[in-house]
């Protein structure tokens, strides 16, 4: 459909010639320019060495932009050419021009102020470089795609399916690719019209972030992106069509990008889809929350001592990121609340954190694992290493080691899978397999990222990338990237990313973590793990919100108002169907 892709060598080779024949027209306009106007003296003798100077110029700038994985929008593109400008005038007036008349180069304010009028030049001619390159660019790409054969006068169609980190993140991409003159139509089509800032959301279940501010709208985000709110229900591969739940007309694309996410995965065991409650999105946070709180109003007024224990009994299996975070949450809202109901006393609420392995948060290494596993011990916390959970009830949790659990609040964090439309492409279910260019493997001009899809990673010996934001984040980025290369009839480049680090809240200020191999822990890893999160959130005002609200949790007690139609959400054992 596109054409061949060129070779990378060529097109390097193209974009250093269109950047140094802009830095030559940008050399002749400031060249003429200043010797009408004596800006600096350009006598005939020096026009060679302005004019090697200015294609020098353009040629790094050529290089520069063309090497841009997400691409530069024009005022980037000549912002860039000012500061080579800026660059050219030191290396040229500043220290060459002194060499070569036999002087030492002083670099001082005095040879500063005596080379301004140079300095003024040097910066005009970056500017005009920029320019020039980037309205060459754009001729370029037109040329391109005209002759890899797209059809004129319709631009590409992009349907990107998921409003999640890597959905929203591909759709950013384009808008700035559309800057500079990328003919795509970009549709996004997500069943929540909000941005859900996950790593947040075992903070909304125990009451210390209000549920909005951690979400942002879509609307806002990709503000020049079509956004169609619904669920996507079929994918015609062949028609190229995604068809949308309850909408008879068919929205058609020639690229697709599944960012669809993941869904609990319960592994069919019994009881635990119908009784466990997840932590996926707000609509979790805020029931768990309320389920609680109800439970606490429950166990005030209960005088049976086994429904009492039973009551105040929390369960989480899974000791992963979600799972740790949310059973240190749990604890810290319920004794944020518990002076609130002086019927209960300290000792009866437990907290109960189930996992198979040896340690916990095997994401981290097994010195942190252990430092945080002794942190929630130390804080009360109960952990069961080593062990499974077997069945559910509407009473109690049963593990592979025969201990039964009594208990009316179960969460599961143990598992996740794709989202039934992604599962349902392959035969063999399960994540999406890509190649490194994240294209969909068997499906034409499909494309997939996030926790939906496999994708090789190169850095981890044959391994896959693991399944978190900062992952997705860049691989939106990078599938818009090689999309837009496909256009262009460029060869598509393959998805590297290394993780900066990973960090995990315990609660009570308290927190672990590993950046770049440097470890961190206790109350310095907590401030680190608010102050990244804080300034990944999305949009200014939501940053403001967070940290208002958490500025407040550190002077008063958590709320506990119970929200849900004024009645206690807690599992009914002849109710059909989950609590959720």
């Amino acid at each position: 459909m596109y054409g061949r892709a060129r070779p990378p060598r060529r097109v390097a080779g193209e974009r250093a010639l269109i950047g140094a024949l802009s830095g030559l027209v940008g050399a002749l306009v400031v060249g003429a320019l200043s010797a009408s106007q004596d800006m600096f003296a350009v006598v005939p003798a020096g026009w060679l060495g302005h004019v090697v100077h200015g294609a020098a110029v353009g040629v790094a700038l050529g290089v520069a932009v063309g090497s841009a994985r997400r691409g530069l929008p024009v005022v980037a593109t000549v912002c860039g050419g000012v500061l080579l400008g800026c660059l050219g005038w030191l290396v040229r007036s500043l220290t060459l021009v002194p060499l070569l008349a036999g002087r030492t180069p002083t670099w001082s304010a005095g040879s500063a102020v005596a080379a301004y009028p140079q300095l003024v030049g040097d910066l005009l001619h970056g500017g005009l470089t920029g320019a020039v390159l980037a309205v060459l660019l754009v001729v370029r790409a037109r040329h391109a795609r005209s002759e890899a054969g797209e059809p004129r006068g319709r631009p590409t169609r992009v349907v990107i399916v998921g409003g999640g980190f890597g959905g929203v993140s591909a759709a950013r991409a384009f808008e700035r690719f559309a800057l500079r003159g990328a003919p795509v139509d970009v549709t996004l089509v997500s069943d929540s019209n909000y941005l859900l800032f996950t790593p947040m959301l075992a903070e909304v279940a125990s009451g210390a972030l209000e549920p909005r501010h951690i979400s942002a709208p879509v609307r806002a985000s990709v503000p020049h992106t079509r956004f169609r709110h619904g669920r996507v229900e079929q994918v015609d591969l062949a028609g190229r069509t995604v068809r949308l739940a309850g909408q008879e007309e068919a929205v058609p694309y020639d690229h697709l990008v599944l960012a669809v996410g993941s869904v609990p995965h319960t592994f069919g065991l019994p009881g635990v889809e119908r009784y466990a409650w997840t932590l996926k999105n707000l609509s979790d946070a805020t029931r768990l929350r309320d389920h609680v709180i109800g439970l606490l109003e429950r166990a005030e007024q209960e005088s049976d001592p086994d429904e009492r224990r039973k009551i105040l009994t929390f369960v989480v299996a899974g000791a992963g990121f979600a799972g740790t975070e949310t059973i240190a949450e749990l604890y810290d809202l319920v004794y944020g609340v518990i002076q609130y109901y002086p019927a209960i006393r300290e000792q009866e609420p437990r907290f109960v954190l189930v996992h198979p392995g040896e340690h916990i948060l095997p994401e981290l290494t097994s010195a942190l694992g252990v430092y945080a596993g002794k942190r929630l011990q130390a804080r009360g916390i109960e952990l069961r290493p080593g062990a499974r959970v077997a069945e559910a009830t509407a009473d109690g949790v049963r593990l592979t080691d025969g201990e039964r659990l009594p208990t009316t609040t179960f969460v599961w964090t143990a598992g996740n899978r794709p989202g039934p439309l992604a599962a349902g492409l392959q035969d063999a279910g399960g994540p999406l397999g890509t190649d490194p260019q994240l294209r969909v493997t068997g499906a034409d001009g499909v494309w997939a990222v996030g926790d939906c899809a496999r994708i090789p990673d190169p850095a981890r010996d044959g391994d896959h990338c693991p399944p978190t934001a900062q992952h997705a984040i860049r691989q939106g980025g990078a599938v818009a990237a090689n999309i837009v290369a496909t256009i262009e009839g460029r060869e598509p480049g393959a998805f590297r990313f290394r993780t900066l680090g990973v960090l995990v809240a315990l609660g009570h200020r308290t927190a672990a973590g590993e950046v770049r191999g440097i470890r961190f822990s206790g109350l310095a890893a907590w401030l680190l793990w608010r102050g990244v999160y804080l300034a990944k959130l999305p949009g200014v005002e939501k940053r403001v919100r967070v940290l208002f609200d958490w500025l407040l949790d550190l002077v008063f007690p958590r709320d506990i108002v119970v929200t849900a139609s004024g009645r206690t959400p807690v599992p009914d054992a002849d109710a059909v169907g989950s609590p959720r």
